[in-house]
Parts: C-alpha cells; structure tokens; sequence
C-alpha cells in the first residue's frame, strides 16, 4: 500500500522558503519516494537536460511513496520519452514566439496576456512553453512598462490576463505596482491571474496579496492549473478561502493527461475536490502537441468518451468544458459541444 511522503519541513514557513526549498535531481526525488530501484523511471534521468526537473518538497509531500504511479509524480519526472521526436508535435505549439512587444501576447480580442514572470515553482513535464524564449520575454520593469503602453493604446482590451512562467512568481511589492499600472487605464476591466503556484506552494497567498485584490477596482478571476485530486489539500483549501474572501472569483483548468488523470472517475474526484475548496472547474484542455510530452496525449474520440462519462457522474456545473487551443483562432475551440447537446 502506498503512503503519503513525510517532510522535515516547518509547517508554517513562508512562500519564498518553500520556493527555495526545490529538488532538482531526479534521483533524490526517487529517494524520497523509496523509487531508486525503478528502472523505467531511472531511465529518464538525462531528460533534464532537455527541461531541467524542478519540484519543491512542499509538492514532493502529496506524492504516495513506493507508487510509480503516482499521478503528482509522473507530471514532473524527467521520462526517457521526451527525447521521442514525434511527428506532428512542435518546440511553439500554439505560435506564440512572436510577441507584439517582450512580454506580451494578444492573442484575443479583447484580452491579452502579460507573463509577468518567466520561471515556474514546479517544471511540468508537459508544459506547452517549455521551449519558450523568456530571455527575450523578460519579466522585468522595463518590459512591463512596454507592455503597458501597448495596453493603453488598445481600446478594444477590456481584460488582462497574468501569465508566465507563473505570474505569482512576482513579489507581492512587484504585483501591486503591475495592479496599480492596470487600474490606471481605463478600459481595463478585468484581471485574471493563471497560476499554479497556488497549487504547489500554498503558502504563496498571502494575506498582502489578497488585500491589495480586494482593494482593487478590477474584477479579478484566479484561475489555478491542478489535474488531480490529489493535489488538493488542507492548506490549498486555506489559501483559497481567503481568496474568496478578498472577492476573487476562483477557476480550475485541467489538461488531460494519460496515466495521470485520462479516466471519468479521476476527473469526477478532482471536481467534487475543486468544488469542495470553492474552486470551479473551467476547462479540461487537450494536451498542446509541443515536442517532448507525446507520451501524455489522449486523442480526441478518448476525450470526448471520457467527458460522456463524467456528465453522467456529477453535476452539470462540475464539468469542465473540453477544448483544444488552436494558435492564430480567436478563441479556444470546444470538443463537447455536441456531448452537452445529447
């Protein structure tokens, strides 16, 4: 039987410690997990080379020891498989590497994307940027600055989404200028903040952080990225209490992954979980074909089996809406249309 990992870690130390606080050697991670002595996942150490392996203990602490598969642990383990050069898949799956200014993406019409901050808490295996040039998309100032400009002159953006990396990456110091900046322009309406940081370090909402949100002017919208159940815990369900507290409208959006979560009954778990934290769930992406993730795509007609079977497992407003990102389409395209429709 499998057992949850027991850290030496404070239980009330802060975000920046935990962040700090990181495995980057997938042999200390199998340690960890009494996993050493698998050789499929051995296997894979060289793939960290391709997108280094980064996974703080904090998450490392939901992973079942002795369990190879561990849903939290095959997102983030180096797999021999991503040196699989398969066809169909690209290094800028959804053509973003052309930004209109460092550190921006309009790619709708009414909304645009910041990445506010290039690196991430955890390294998913699976990351449709994780060939992304963020040398050139610097999270600093200066190219917040032009970014801002741009914004200004773009009447038709009512919404401003925070991106990355992961935009809770920014300091809280750093999030309320960028906030204030935004509150300044008029036709910003809305912000909505893309993170998983929340996920892996829930020590990362601060009670700073949700103050200055809920001074805000902006309608603001958390959306976190969590795939499983498992990743849901006591302190996640903290965190977001106080978000709901501070008025921040709280989403979940999902990729759906072979052998971690591409079964009804996993998705059915993971939104009674996210509903039980106050979370709704929003989307279920298909995976973005990017180069090295092949080995966690599930077709199309799977998919849409899949969310047959979960419509009929929970309520209508616990299920996500199934979709694909198409670079260069005004929107995200939906594959269960006609599954709602039945």
């Amino acid at each position: 039987m499998a057992h949850i990992v027991t850290l030496n870690t404070p239980a009330r130390e802060d975000w920046l410690h935990q962040l700090a606080d990181v495995i980057t050697d997938p042999d200390e991670l199998l340690q960890l997990l009494a996993l050493q002595n698998d050789p499929e996942l051995a296997s894979g150490h060289g793939a960290r080379r391709l997108f280094a392996l980064r996974v703080p203990r904090a998450f490392a602490a939901r992973m079942h020891k002795g369990d190879p598969q561990d849903p939290l642990l095959l997102q983030v383990i180096t797999s021999q498989q991503e040196f699989v050069d398969a066809p169909g898949y690209s290094t800028d799956p959804l053509d973003e590497q052309s930004s209109v200014v460092p550190g921006l993406l309009h790619k709708y019409r009414n909304r645009a994307l910041l990445l506010v901050k290039g690196g991430c808490a955890v390294n998913c295996r699976y990351c449709f940027r994780r060939h992304f040039p963020y040398e050139d998309n610097q999270g600093n100032k200066r190219n917040w600055q032009q970014a801002l400009e741009y914004i200004r002159q773009q009447p038709e953006l009512d919404e401003i989404i925070f991106s990355g990396g992961d935009p809770l990456m920014a300091k809280d110091h750093e999030l309320d200028w960028l906030i204030g900046e935004l509150e300044r322009i008029p036709h910003i309406k809305r912000l909505r903040i893309h993170s998983r940081l929340p996920v892996v370090i829930p020590r990362r909402i601060t009670e700073a952080l949700c103050q200055r949100l809920a001074q805000s002017r902006l309608q603001t919208l958390l959306v976190s990225h969590i795939n499983h159940a498992q990743e849901i815990d006591d302190d996640l369900r903290h965190g977001m209490r106080m978000l709901k507290r501070a008025g921040v409208t709280l989403l979940n959006q999902s990729v759906l992954l072979r052998g971690v979560n591409d079964n009804a009954p996993a998705l059915a778990a993971l939104s009674n979980a996210l509903f039980d934290a106050g979370i709704l769930p929003y989307y279920l992406h298909v995976l973005d074909k990017v180069q090295g993730a092949a080995h966690f795509y599930v077709d199309d007609n799977r998919a849409r089996a899949i969310v047959r079977e979960l419509l009929g497992m929970v309520s209508g407003y616990l299920v996500p809406t199934l979709a694909r990102e198409i670079g260069g389409e005004p929107s995200k395209t939906p594959l269960d249309l006609q599954l709602r429709q039945e």
